[in-house]
Formats: structure tokens, sequence, C-alpha cells
């Protein structure tokens, strides 16, 4: 333990003089029968207003409880402001309606802005005009050892913790604290995840869970975290997809099946990456990827619609626009309208020179359908603000997709791209048990070659595909990146509560 500064010292004393008064600083519960917010909203019905002679007809009572923001004490009464989940209320406290010294020994001189007490009494309003309750009961429930943040010196300079983000995504507890906007964004959050649920319940789709820990990691291009069994002694990886798994549930006879899951990519850290997300994954018997396409724009529009009450949405100055139908164009065209290169049918070393001209390094590990990505991702996404479906994809890229109906060497799949970053990506799923296996081994020549992202073989997937798989749409949808637009937020650690951090430097280390 770090040493205390002088405020958590004189804490730490309060609550010693709060024990000698035997008093409980941290009592069991305390009945909660309103909140702010309802106080609020309630004290406006007729019934609890004043008549013309100062009486109410039907006081409005209330036991509350809530953390302490601000504290205004006075002679004989005073006001302090309590926020619980749903706000802030304004509360009166006079010395009179407590026991006899609780107000000047307790409430006056133990108590601190950020301890959470219980309060019961009735609400009425102030000559201010403020709608506030009048205390007839209170509890101290939990005393705050460390004080909210305000101020900070650090190498000469004063800088507000509550408005720095390294200290807000750190310690997520005191931001939600002092934020009520920061909470509001993982409410909506909750709400646009409980919509896309509800959509797929009502379509007959099961929810269903699958492994986290698997032997063989597959159903993306990704670097995966390693870990180990020691009562099996047998590496295992954290997943990067549920695909593979979600698919076998196919063969096994589910018409559509759907997963809502943490996966786990050993990549770096940005606005947009963080190693720990959240996918929505869903697989459909005897579509294809239009059905799904389909699909992603009722889903979506609903979900923004359940949210935010309209399907436009402001972002970084611009409206974004979700509202049916949304653009589709494939990926080689869209190259060729932006660059003027036509990429179609080139060989490697062709794409090469081209990518060289666009001021794309190129290294020997990387594929004719790398390539083709990497002109992508620089000169074409970044470009797409509103919602658009960039189609049908280079074989090279996509080793679990259904090979293009009428393309040579494409593949029958989608990514929906939104503000200049990828939302969704889905395939029309390879059942073929002979093609996959040769995908699979294509993927195995490029990992020995030092691509580090390349897919696995697996074999017991193989094996399940050999069975039989009808015809199957798939589908995985980036839950923070849409979270991320549909609330308005500029960066991936704005919509996870607990984001992945670089280690906390200590004091002592600091120091040295």
């Amino acid at each position: 333990m770090t040493d205390r500064s002088e405020q958590e010292q004189r804490r730490l004393e309060e609550l010693n003089e709060l024990s000698k008064l035997g008093i409980n600083a941290y009592p069991y519960k305390w009945e909660v029968d309103s909140h702010a917010a309802d106080v609020l909203v309630a004290f406006d019905d007729g019934r609890h207003q004043p008549d013309e002679n100062g009486e109410v007809e039907t006081p409005l009572r209330v036991s509350l409880a809530g953390r302490i923001i601000s504290k205004r004490v006075m002679g004989k009464a005073s006001f302090f402001h309590l926020r619980d989940s749903s706000g802030d209320i304004q509360v009166y406290v006079r010395r009179d309606d407590l026991p006899e010294g609780w107000y000047n020994t307790v409430f006056k001189k133990l108590l601190d802005i950020g301890d959470i007490v219980g309060i019961t009494g009735f609400a009425f309003r102030t000559k201010l005009g403020e709608v506030s309750v009048h205390v007839e009961e209170m509890t101290l429930l939990a005393k705050a050892i460390r004080p909210l943040p305000i101020e900070k010196e650090s190498d000469g300079h004063v800088y507000n913790e509550v408005v720095d983000k390294e200290f807000r995504y750190r310690q997520r507890y005191v931001d939600l604290i002092l934020h009520e906007d920061v909470k509001q964004v993982f409410k909506e959050r909750a709400r646009m995840v409980s919509a896309i649920r509800s959509f797929l319940d009502e379509r007959d789709m099961v929810e269903v869970e699958t492994p986290v820990l698997q032997p063989i990691y597959g159903g993306a291009t990704a670097r995966p975290f390693t870990t180990h069994h020691n009562a099996l002694d047998m590496q295992l990886y954290l997943r990067i997809a549920d695909e593979l798994y979600l698919k076998r549930l196919i063969v096994g006879g589910f018409d559509g099946v759907y997963e809502i899951s943490k996966d786990f990519r050993n990549e770096g850290l940005s606005r947009y990456h963080n190693p720990e997300f959240t996918m929505l994954e869903v697989y459909v018997a005897y579509k294809d990827y239009l059905w799904m396409m389909d699909l992603v724009e009722e889903m979506v529009e609903h979900a923004v619609l359940a949210v935010r009450g309209s399907t436009e949405i402001q972002v970084d100055g611009k409206t974004i626009s979700f509202k049916r139908p949304w653009k589709r164009i494939p990926m080689i065209e869209a190259i060729q309208q932006e660059t003027g290169h036509d990429i179609g049918g080139k060989t490697r070393e062709e794409l090469a020179s081209i990518a060289d001209g666009l001021g794309i390094a190129v290294d020997k590990s990387m594929g004719s359908g790398k390539i083709i990505d990497e002109i992508f991702g620089e000169h074409v996404e970044p470009k797409l603000i509103q919602p658009t479906f960039i189609t049908d994809y280079p074989i090279e890229l996509s080793p679990l997709a259904k090979r293009h109906r009428s393309k040579e060497g494409l593949v029958e799949r989608f990514e929906a791209i939104c503000n200049g970053k990828e939302l969704c990506n889905a395939f029309s799923e390879l059942n073929d048990p002979l093609d996959q296996r040769s995908r699979f081994e294509d993927q195995a020549a490029l990992l020995a070659g030092g691509d580090e992202e390349a897919m696995q073989l697996d074999d017991d997937y193989i094996r399940a595909l050999e069975y039989g798989m009808p015809p199957t749409a798939g589908l995985g949808v980036g839950i923070d990146r849409l979270a991320m637009l549909v609330t308005g937020q500029k960066s991936i650690r704005d919509v996870i509560l607990f984001p992945l951090l670089r280690p906390e430097l200590v004091e002592h280390e600091e120091s040295e």
C-alpha cells in the first residue's frame, strides 16, 4: 500500500471516530423504494403540490440511497446533493429532525463528499423552485476512504484527473461516479445488444455457447493467445472466433444459431482494436450471403432505432444514415473506382507492382489476396462513410467462404463498412469438405511461410463437414465497433467498461 494522502488519513480518523460513537460505517442493507429521477417526475403530480395554505394533501414520502456529491453546511440546516443510479437530487437536512448530536457530530464533521448514505423523508420544492427531499432519517451506508479526484500535480503541471482519459479508463468506477454521460453510453450499449438479441430470437434463432478454450484456434485470420492446461498437459488457445463450433451445430441439425461472445486476438491496441472484444456470430441453414445482407440491414437499422429513436446518427460531425437499403459494390470494382487500377486477374507480381506504385509496402509472406486487402484498406475503406456492403472477395482472403457461383477466383463474401471501418463480415459458407481441406492446406503453407495470422488445419471440423452441412449463411458483427457508432464514441475504449491498458506504474517506480 502506498503512503496515504492527508485527506485519506483524515477519513481514516473519521472512520475511527464513527466506530467510537457506535456507528457501523458499512451496514448490511437499506430499503430503497425510490430513485432520484422518479422523485423529480412524481413530484410534478398535482397530488403532491401544496395548496394556497401551504398544505400538502398527499406528501410524497421516499426512501433513497446514494452518494454525497456536494455538501453545503450551514448552522442548524444544510443541503447536499445525493447521486444514485438514476441521477441527482437535492437533500435538505435539519438538526432538529435527526437524533441528538447526529447533525453536529456526524453529518457536519464525519461525513464527506463520496460517502454513501440512505435517507427517508418527503419531497418538497424550495423557495428557489428546486425539488428536494426533506430528511427525517439518515444512515451512513459506506464511508469513502479515498476522496473523489479533482486536480493533481505531476511534473510541475496541474491536470484534472476527472477528464484525463488514462485515469478514467483505469479507474472506470470513478469515471462512472463522476460522469453520468459515460454511464449513459453503457446503458445505450446494453439496449443495442438487447435489441439485437430480441431481433434474432423473434426469427427463431437459438442462442448458444461455444468453448473459449480451444485445442485448435480457427474461424478467422489472427494471432491467438496461448495458455496451458495443467491436468491434461496440453496447449490451448483463447478463441479468436466462434465460427467453426457454430457451424458444427448447423451440421448437427440446428437451422439457425447465434452467439454473443468474448473473443481474443493477440494484436495491438488502437482506437478500433482491443485484444478482448465482443462479437455476434450468426449461422442460418439453407441461406446465402445475399439473404444475409438483407438481414444485416434490417437488424442494424432496428438496433439503431431502438437506441437513438432514429435511423440517423451524428459521428465526427457527419450524419450517417442506417436506413435501408445500403449501397452494395464488389471489392475489385471499389478499388478500381478509387485507384484507377483494374486488379482483376492480375498475378501476384503485378499486384505487388501496383501496390508499390500506391505507396504500400509488400513483403514476401504476402500472397495476392493479402496485397489486394492492403490496397483496399489503404485507399478504399477509409472513404466509405455511409453503410456500404463490399462484396465478392479474393479466394485467398476467405478460406471459409464458398466459391463465387459466377466469378472465377472470388468467394461469396461481404463486409459492411461504415465511417471507414469494418462492422461485419459474412459468407455463403463453404460446405464442401474436400475444398475446405484444400483451403486449410493453403493456409498451413502461408503459416509455415511466416504469416502468423494464417489458419491452422482443423481435422475435426472437416470431419463434421463430411457428415454433410447444408447451404449456410454466416455472419460476424463487431459489437464494440457498432456500439461506437450508435453511441457516437471515437474510441473502442469508450464502449468497453474495462479496456486492456499497459501496466500501471506504482509511485515508487515513478520516483526512481
